[in-house]
């Protein structure tokens, strides 16, 4: 068979081409070439031969693997990433899914289609599970990235300036080495579940381009998860079983330890877990600001995806009033007749619109910048939604079947002529009596996990609430009978009146659970003594414990604490370990890797 121009779509140089080529190919060639154009057969010959083979043919020929990597704190861009794995998967994609410390980076090199899902943790630095990747990925080592086609998700909180920047980095670090975009990057606020679904549906159709029939109609979802349909969506409404106050007469703290019955949920949690709570505002607040506003509560508003609700009962449950955003200052000086209020976030000194939001809420905004045009609907609309708020939880459901505890911490202060209340933890104290119930679910936290060998040892590390899954740890290794030795550094105020679970410490002391416990509570003396200078004074044991496979856990607050026990982790390898501060940062960074040093910080 030869090829005329007159009787083919082919120029005269191709038909010419085309007609040296096809008599030298054998019948594997053919059927493979004819596989791969995914149209009729250039050998009449071998058309029954085609007929049998093409669409492996052509799923050879175009599929590329695909490398899902997450970097997760609190959980949402693991739970993401297994979700859009389990969908490529439906649709027989070759898939490959991983943390990013558990990715060989040299590997980097060999991945075709690249997910990125991250967080962006604390002021723009990237989660602890995404450090040693991200560290490479911007280091002289990285390879080139020419034959690798990429989409980065990013997950943050628009009240911090540095929105998204993990992501944000890792995308333009990816352009750098070569790689080619496959679908746009997508920055998602802490109401993330909307734009991360546009984002994964857009990565879906860009995969499918291109692909073999077959392949596409395999579309299948994969398997609803059984083992609860609760999630964050839906969350289980939990009765409250109690609610006690764990700080003594005179403290200047309210740490609420609540029980929630979990039968009937299908809820399932291990020690490390998290639950998130989703909370609604204060009547009280909602009811100021439709008075200030001159709104109808009554007026119908929507709140997404086509529902409506009633004014006030949407600023009661669905959009965030009590926290300020730059984003959100942006789209209210468009409603606002008032120019101070444009001049503020167009300013180049960012400190005025920092200093603004910090301490205030939305009934500050609207006193602060009226008058005001357009309706309710107008102004809701520039709204986020209420984030839901996570917990540690502070038991093991191997001691407490069919039960959850929570160490909560109820935030109130003054600010502005006015008192101020935190969201969740004011709810949960004030608002949340045994027999009624709070709307919850499980998020899971793989970050943070007891040592799966019951012999290692464990240190663990927290001040206030963060003593919360310390708890839950070692209720499990009295159930399970662990035989690893555990040394706990716990911080507070005062002895006397906020000594969280005391009795609890006490007992696993004298039954052995507990091996070693050293206190520090800064307001009992002169000079504050905090976790980290207990820590400093038992260095030599410390490292000791180090040397001997322990696991080092830290949970609390991450700007001071967190960073100093950091720091004197460091000091003590450098002190004991005779190392260099750059060979100590190295050791840290080797432990972080072996998950031999974990973090709950916030």
């Amino acid at each position: 068979m030869s090829f005329e121009v007159s009787n083919s779509p082919f120029g005269p140089e191709q038909a010419d081409l085309l007609n040296k080529l096809v008599p030298t190919l054998s019948k594997e060639q053919r059927i493979w070439l004819s596989g791969y154009l995914a149209g009729p057969s250039v050998a009449q010959g071998a058309e029954q031969d085609v007929a049998a083979e093409p669409a492996q043919a052509v799923a050879t020929a175009e599929k590329r693997s695909i490398t899902i990597l997450y970097g997760s704190h609190t959980g949402n861009c693991q739970a993401l990433s297994e979700e859009l794995a389990e969908k490529l998967k439906a649709k027989d994609h070759d898939v490959t899914l991983s943390a990013m410390d558990d990715f060989k980076p040299k590997a980097l090199k060999k991945v075709e289609d690249l997910l990125v899902l991250t967080s962006t943790h604390g002021e723009g630095d990237p989660p602890d599970n995404a450090l040693s990747f991200y560290d490479f990925l911007h280091s002289k080592r990285a390879p080139k990235l020419d034959n690798v086609r990429f989409s980065v998700l990013s997950l943050g909180d628009s009240s911090y300036e540095l929105f998204c920047h993990t992501g944000k980095e890792i995308d333009q670090r990816l352009e750098e080495l070569g790689a080619e975009r496959l679908y746009s990057r997508v920055d998602c606020d802490l109401d993330f579940e909307e734009p991360a679904e546009e984002w994964e549906q857009g990565v879906l159709q860009e995969l499918e381009q291109g692909q073999p029939a077959s392949a596409q109609a395999s579309s299948a979802e994969p398997a609803t998860q059984t083992a609860s349909s609760f999630s964050k969506k839906n969350p289980f409404q939990a009765e409250i079983i109690e609610n006690i106050n764990l700080n003594g007469r005179g403290s200047n703290k309210e740490t609420r330890h609540i029980e929630l019955d979990l039968e009937g949920s299908g809820l399932v949690y291990q020690p490390g877990d998290s639950l998130g709570i989703v909370p609604e505002n204060d009547q009280v607040l909602v009811d100021e600001l439709i008075e200030t506003m001159g709104w109808d509560p009554g007026e119908s508003v929507p709140i997404g995806k086509g529902e409506t609700r009633r004014l006030s009962e949407a600023l009661l449950t669905t959009f965030e009033i009590t926290n300020l955003t730059k984003p959100l200052l942006e789209k209210a000086a468009a409603l606002s007749e008032n120019d101070e209020l444009g001049k503020l976030v167009q300013s180049e000194d960012a400190s005025l619109w920092k200093g603004y939001i910090e301490g205030r809420d939305l009934l500050d905004l609207v006193q602060d910048y009226g008058p005001w045009k357009g309706s309710a609907q107008d102004f809701v609309s520039i709204l986020r939604k209420i984030p839901a708020r996570l917990y540690s939880i502070a038991s093991s459901s191997s001691a407490n079947p069919d039960e959850v505890h929570l160490t909560i911490s109820a935030v109130r202060y003054e600010a502005y002529g006015r008192d101020r209340k935190g969201v969740c933890s004011v709810q949960c104290a004030e608002r949340s009596e045994p027999g009624q119930s709070l709307p919850v679910y499980v998020q899971k936290n793989d970050n943070f996990r007891l040592p799966s060998d019951p012999s290692a040892p464990i240190i663990m590390v927290g001040a206030g609430t963060g003593v919360a899954p310390y708890r839950s740890f070692l209720e499990e290794r009295e159930e399970t009978e662990a035989e690893g030795d555990s040394w706990l550094f716990f911080g507070d105020q005062h002895f006397v009146t906020d000594f969280l679970y005391q009795t609890d410490w006490q007992g696993w002391l004298k039954e052995g659970v507990l091996s070693k416990m050293d206190v520090a509570f800064s307001r009992d003396t002169e000079e504050k003594v905090y976790v980290q200078h207990k820590m400093q004074e038992k260095g030599s044991e410390l490292y000791q414990w180090i040397e001997k496979g322990a696991h080092i856990y830290v949970c609390g607050d991450e700007k001071y604490m967190a960073k100093d026990v950091e720091q004197t982790l460091l000091d003590i390898l450098q002190t004991e370990g005779k190392l260099t501060e750059e060979a100590a940062v190295d050791y840290l960074a080797e432990l972080r890797r072996e998950k031999r040093y974990q973090r709950d910080v916030y």
